[in-house]
């Protein structure tokens, strides 16, 4: 009886054996496909475009002096209707022209004194707006502002502040299709990786989208907008 039991004890102990070095096998395939599975590589793919601005801020300042408050004020609602009337006569709507607040200096109000006597005693600067979407009329109109010199308007567009700002509002329009090509151009990449390496590209692994951005294309074409995007994506890779 003892030896039958010495027996089967023996039989099982073999089967336990048996058993755990072929889970023992299994786990370790398992472990093996499963590192394989979980090579990836990581590519960044760029979309870049090029698109016009729709929508322009044209801010037109100038100055007037006087030594008289009253007949400054008067003088700065005259430049502000010829400069209104010029931009009118050009084909702009008066929607699309805002006239800000003069900003008066009076010179004898000021803490400090240099010595020198000033011909004006009050400065005012003044600002007219154009905010347009007719981007290619507000730009061909620029280029005839020497006819408000000509009716006696000092211009004072030197500063930062009067320079014009274009702006690019359709990115909602255009991302799909820039997205497309991020990703697109990023899948080259990881094919030619996968190539080079011996290896064959698998799904994506996670993906995500970089910033926008809009930029002019350079400092002599404002109006110009560059758009780029960049999306990274990770792959899997197998043998």
């Amino acid at each position: 009886m003892s030896a039958r039991n010495g027996m089967n004890a023996l039989i099982l102990g073999l089967g336990i054996l048996l058993g755990l070095g072929v889970l023992g096998h299994q786990l370790a395939d398992a472990a093996i496909r499963f590192k394989e599975y979980e090579r990836t590589v990581n590519v960044k793919g760029l979309a870049e475009q090029e698109y016009p601005a729709d929508v322009v801020i044209w801010p037109i300042q100038f100055a007037e002096a006087s030594n008289n408050l009253e007949e400054l004020y008067s003088a700065i609602d005259r430049g502000a209707d010829k400069i209104r009337q010029f931009l009118l006569a050009k084909g702009l709507s008066d929607e699309e022209i805002t006239v800000a607040m003069a900003s008066i200096t009076d010179k004898s109000a000021r803490d400090f004194d240099s010595g020198v006597r000033a011909e004006f005693r009050y400065t005012a600067q003044q600002t007219v707006t154009v905010y347009s979407n007719q981007v290619d009329k507000v730009r061909a109109v620029m280029g005839s502002l020497s006819e408000l010199g000509k009716q006696g308007i000092a211009l004072t567009g030197g500063n930062y502040q009067s320079q014009p700002q274009y702006l690019f509002t359709r990115l909602n329009e255009v991302k799909p299709e820039m997205i497309e090509v991020a990703t697109r151009k990023a899948r080259e990449v990881a094919e030619k990786f996968a190539e080079d390496s011996q290896s064959s590209l698998g799904k994506i692994k996670r993906a995500s989208q970089g910033q926008f951005s809009i930029s002019p294309r350079d400092i002599n074409n404002p109006h110009l907008m560059n758009v780029r995007v960049v999306s990274t994506v990770e792959y899997y890779l197998a043998d």
